[in-house]
């Protein structure tokens, strides 16, 4: 009896696919995005390519992007977190009460770092704890945070802390380059070796697509989360410190509506709302881009409420291309067969 020979396996070509994949990405699309954004404004402007002026347009989004590098990771896993403004509040409001019985800036950083570490442990129990739903835990400890900065505060303010503090939100590490573009630049490095390179970062996708099948696998979920919601925590902590640096001054009204712009970086970012995909260089565009559109708009002195409608309009137009290319790419599929 002969025996037919088998067929030959076929070995795909990886590198063959890799343009057409990069072409198809998220990030493609984003880096696209940016380049136009830059070109209109160094036709709109005369000052925008000044170094120095686009020094200062890193200001617009780093603190933001500080804390939404930490957010993706919880929205990833499938939770949120709504207060990060509000730790960033009463971040800024400790370390007022600091500075006032006379800390000096290492103490300062320490205070709102921890500061930011016990809010996101806070949210982490609630949820991990306790069992509850991370929107309505984060949406309390909100209203929690901020309420006991207005509570400590007042109708007043803190302005007075020690000179070598404001480095860390007005200090330049080289030429144009800030304290705060190299500390974001650092932590996109480190959050994109958690996220990307380690098992860490390969659970957090398993949760987010699939929770129920990931903990049968042996994964701690809720540990995994709970370190999640402290690495937020600590993120804000941080961004409170460059934030308060930066102004001078803490009032409890610091940094309303930051959460708001996070989320909107973070979704912008291709993270998805739901969980179980994005990346950490989908971050760093996604605040160039916002950083830009804000900037811009500042040089030609446009209202601050056109801003927010065109960022939204923005945030809608990033989001709808792919989904209606998606579309036409299935009912293309379907005509063919």
């Amino acid at each position: 009896m002969s025996i037919a020979n088998p067929t030959p396996r076929q070995i795909p070509d990886r590198l063959k696919g890799l343009p057409e994949r990069a072409l198809k990405s998220w990030e493609t699309l984003l880096v696209v995005v940016m380049v136009v954004i830059f070109t209109i404004n160094s036709f709109a402007s005369p000052y925008f390519l000044d170094p120095w002026n686009l020094s200062d347009a890193t200001f617009n989004f780093t603190e933001k992007a500080l804390v939404a590098l930490a957010l993706a990771l919880v929205i990833i896993a499938g939770e949120i977190d709504l207060s990060v403004a509000s730790i960033i509040a009463i971040s800024s409001t400790m370390m007022g009460m600091a500075a006032s019985h006379g800390a000096g800036a290492p103490e300062l950083v320490l205070v709102g770092m921890g500061t930011g570490l016990v809010c996101g442990a806070i949210n982490g129990w609630l949820v991990t704890g306790l069992g509850l739903p991370s929107i309505v835990v984060t949406i309390g400890t909100m209203s929690l945070f901020r309420g006991l900065a207005y509570i400590i505060l007042g109708d007043k303010a803190y302005t007075q802390y020690p000179d070598g503090f404001s480095y860390f939100g007005q200090g330049y590490v080289w030429w144009v380059f800030s304290f705060e573009l190299a500390l974001f630049a650092v932590m996109a490095v480190l959050f994109y070796i958690l996220l990307h390179r380690t098992s860490f970062g390969r659970v957090t996708y398993a949760i987010g697509n699939n929770p129920i099948a990931a903990l049968f696998s042996g994964v701690k979920v809720a540990r995994v989360k709970f370190i999640l919601f402290l690495l937020t925590g600590l993120m804000s902590g941080i961004a409170a410190v460059c934030l308060t640096s930066r102004l001078g001054s803490t009032r409890p009204s610091i940094a309303t509506g930051l959460e708001l712009e996070a989320v909107t970086m973070v979704v912008l970012a291709g993270i998805n709302i739901n969980g179980g995909s994005g990346t950490i260089p989908g971050i760093v565009l996604a605040a160039i881009i916002m950083g830009l559109v804000t900037f811009g708009f500042g040089l030609l002195n446009v209202p601050g409420i056109v801003m927010s409608i065109f960022i939204g309009l923005l945030l809608i137009l990033v989001i709808a291309v792919p989904v209606i290319a998606g579309r036409i790419g299935q009912r293309r599929k379907a005509q063919a067969h």
